[in-house]
């Protein structure tokens, strides 16, 4: 009788790194004690599933890739499947010099591999899905801001360009409809065809602005956020929509150890390089979560003129540095005020925080 060996890897880790891309995926695989190898297959989590059930049958399958341009949809399809998978900060994998020298994408997924071997790999928090949606309308609303602001340039850049002066009753406007309305006059009376496409694309712009404005303000008085959106707004410079801004970026609070480790992740922590007895520090961290630390430095110049406690310290640091490195102190100080209010579920009182 002709005997079968069956595999049989149960109790055994299998070590999978994934370089992912549009085409196809570059995967290693390792076991505790060698290397499996790399190869390419399809940019199909279910293609990776089925080539580890047929070659290491009853093993641990455990994976990682790099967060990115294909977020997190790939984490979310393994897990399913029953292969626990992370996803990792490309900054966070530690890299060989030589690596860095040679990099490719079959490298990539090597490094990745050996890191989740020897257990040097930090995972992100994955958010769910209705909780990236409320993170991707959010943040349209602010890439849309950023193309209007654009336009907005690009559309007094022309008027300088053909020497057409802004009056001075009109220069502090904040492009009213009033102003719009002078712009408007100028291109009829010249027939400027280009200007006419950017007026149009502003008004696009700002439609699409309106509504998605009114879509967050009505996803802030819904649960998981109505409660948060109170206690946040109860904060000097802090409004609705700086309120969910901060909800759907940090999602859970719970989840920086500290108030250092939330401003590290803001990008307010300071950056060091010392060595032996040196000590310097580099300013702020070049690290950060850009949504979050370019709305709170903005929140902070409107604190300031609210809160006296914050104007006081605001007045003091500006005796021994500049303004902008100062309102880094100071948005750091409502850092810590909104990370209060979110730990203790409670409506913020002046004078509890300085």
């Amino acid at each position: 009788m002709k005997q079968i060996n069956k595999l049989d890897f149960s109790g055994q880790d299998i070590y999978v790194g994934i370089d992912t891309g549009k085409k196809s995926w570059k995967i290693s695989i390792l076991t505790k004690d060698f290397e499996h190898g790399t190869f390419t297959q399809p940019p199909e989590p279910k293609a990776l599933v089925s080539y580890l059930n047929k070659n290491f049958p009853s093993a641990n399958y455990l994976c990682a890739y790099e967060a990115g341009y294909f977020g997190f949809w790939i984490f979310n399809q393994l897990n399913q499947m029953g292969v626990s998978c992370i996803v990792v900060h490309p900054a966070d994998i530690p890299t060989k010099d030589k690596e860095k020298h040679n990099r490719n994408d079959s490298s990539d997924a090597r490094k990745i591999a050996r890191c989740l071997r020897n257990g040097e790999l930090i995972p992100l928090h994955v958010p769910s899905d209705s909780e990236l949606q409320a993170r991707s309308l959010v943040r349209m609303r602010l890439e849309m801001k950023r193309k209007e602001t654009r336009c907005k340039n690009q559309i007094k850049a022309m008027l300088t360009f053909y020497g057409v002066i802004i009056p001075d009753e009109l220069t502090n406007s904040h492009w009213s409809k009033r102003f719009i309305n002078w712009i408007e006059s100028i291109q009829q009376a010249n027939g400027n065809q280009a200007l006419s496409a950017l007026l149009m694309e502003l008004s696009h712009l700002r439609e699409i602005i309106a509504k998605l404005t009114k879509q967050i303000h009505s996803l802030s008085k819904q649960e998981p956020y109505n409660q948060n959106v109170r206690y946040l707004i109860s904060i000097p410079g802090v409004s609705t929509l700086t309120s969910m801004i901060l909800l759907t970026e940090l999602i859970d609070i719970n989840r920086f150890a500290n108030s250092d480790h939330l401003a590290s992740y803001v990008g307010l922590a300071p950056g060091e390089d010392s060595s032996g007895d040196k000590e310097r520090s580099t300013g702020i961290s070049r690290r950060r979560n850009g949504y979050l630390r370019s709305m709170l430095i903005e929140s902070s110049w409107i604190a300031v003129r609210k809160d006296p406690a914050l104007l006081m310290t605001f007045s003091e640091l500006t005796k021994r540095m500049s303004k902008s490195e100062a309102i880094v102190r100071i948005a750091r100080k409502l850092l810590n005020r909104i990370r209060y209010v979110l730990k203790n579920q409670c409506v913020y009182e002046t004078g509890v925080l300085s």
